[in-house]
C-alpha cells in the first residue's frame, strides 16, 4: 500500500468506520489526501456493515487545513480545476447516508475546520482550536465553510469567524454550536466511538431517509421540504424495518426492535 494510502485510512469494526488521517505533522490536506478521503466517504457510505461513521484526525491534531505549499504556486486555471475536486471530496463526506460524528482533537482550521463542519455531529477536546483564517491569506473558505458554518452558528457570527480569521477556543465553539460537546482530549475518540454505536442494528433505511430530509430540507423552501418528508415517510412503509419496528412495539413496547436494514 502506497504511503498516501496509509495516510487516510478505514477501520471497519462492529459496525463502525472509522476514517483516520494521518498526513504527518499536521495533516494537511493536498490534493491527493482530498480524493482518498472522497473516496473513503463513498466506501463507508456503500457498505452494508457500517452503521455510522467517526472522523478522526489522530490525538494531536484533527487537520490544520489545506497544504499552503501546494496551492501556492496555483494559476487560476489550477484552482478551477482543483476547487471541484474539494468541493466534490466534502459532498461525498457530507452526503454519507448515515450518522457520522468527528471527532476533534487539536488543530481544526481552514479546511480542517470545514472537514468537521461535514459531520453530523462534533466532539471536541477540551484544548481543541477551531477557525477559518483563510482571510489572513487574502482568500475565502473554499470547502464549505461560508455555507455550512452559517448554517450551523447563524449568518452573523459565521461572517465574525470568517471576516477575522480568528482561532476559537473549544468553549466558545460549544457555546457557539460549532461543536456539540467537549470532553478531555484522551476521551474525544472513545466518546465519539459510543455515539456511533447506538446506531448498530438500527433502522438504516430511516436514519439515511431522516437525515436526507434535514439536510436538503435546510436548501429549499418549507413547503418543498414537507414534501420531500412526505415522500420519505410514506417510503419508509415499503420497508422490512417499518414492519419490524411497529410489530415490536404494538407486541413488546418501545425500543426492543431488532432491525435489518430493509
Amino acid at each position: 500500500m502506497s504511503e498516501d494510502a496509509e495516510q487516510v485510512r478505514v477501520e471497519v469494526s462492529d459496525g463502525i468506520a472509522v476514517i483516520r488521517l494521518d498526513r504527518p505533522r499536521m495533516n494537511a490536506l493536498n490534493a491527493d489526501i482530498q480524493r482518498r478521503i472522497g473516496d473513503a466517504a463513498v466506501l463507508v457510505d456503500r457498505r452494508n456493515d457500517v452503521a455510522a461513521v467517526v472522523l478522526t484526525g489522530g490525538e494531536q491534531v484533527f487537520a490544520a487545513g489545506a497544504d499552503i505549499k501546494e496551492m501556492v504556486g496555483l494559476s487560476y486555471a489550477d484552482m478551477v480545476r482543483q476547487s471541484v475536486v474539494l468541493q466534490d471530496t466534502f459532498a461525498a463526506l457530507a452526503g454519507i447516508g448515515k450518522p457520522v460524528v468527528a471527532a476533534v482533537n487539536g488543530y481544526a482550521l481552514g479546511g480542517g475546520c470545514e472537514l468537521a463542519l461535514c459531520a453530523d455531529i462534533r466532539i471536541a477536546a477540551e484544548d481543541a482550536i477551531l477557525g477559518q483564517p483563510e482571510i489572513k491569506l487574502g482568500i475565502i473558505p473554499g470547502a464549505g465553510g461560508t455555507q455550512r458554518l452559517s448554517r450551523l452558528v447563524g449568518p452573523a457570527k459565521a461572517k465574525e469567524l470568517i471576516f477575522t480569521g480568528r482561532f476559537v477556543q473549544a468553549d466558545e465553539a460549544l457555546r457557539i454550536g460549532l461543536v456539540d460537546q467537549v470532553v478531555p482530549a484522551a476521551e474525544v475518540l472513545p466518546t465519539a466511538v459510543a455515539w456511533a454505536k447506538q446506531f448498530v442494528g438500527g433502522p438504516a433505511l430511516a436514519l439515511r431517509a431522516a437525515k436526507q430530509c434535514i439536510d436538503t430540507g435546510l436548501g429549499v423552501d418549507l413547503a418543498t421540504g414537507l414534501e420531500l418528508e412526505r415522500t420519505q415517510f410514506a417510503g419508509l412503509f415499503a420497508t422490512e424495518d417499518r414492519i419490524l419496528g411497529m410489530t415490536s412495539f404494538v407486541e413488546h413496547g418501545p425500543g426492543k426492535a431488532r432491525f435489518v436494514g430493509r
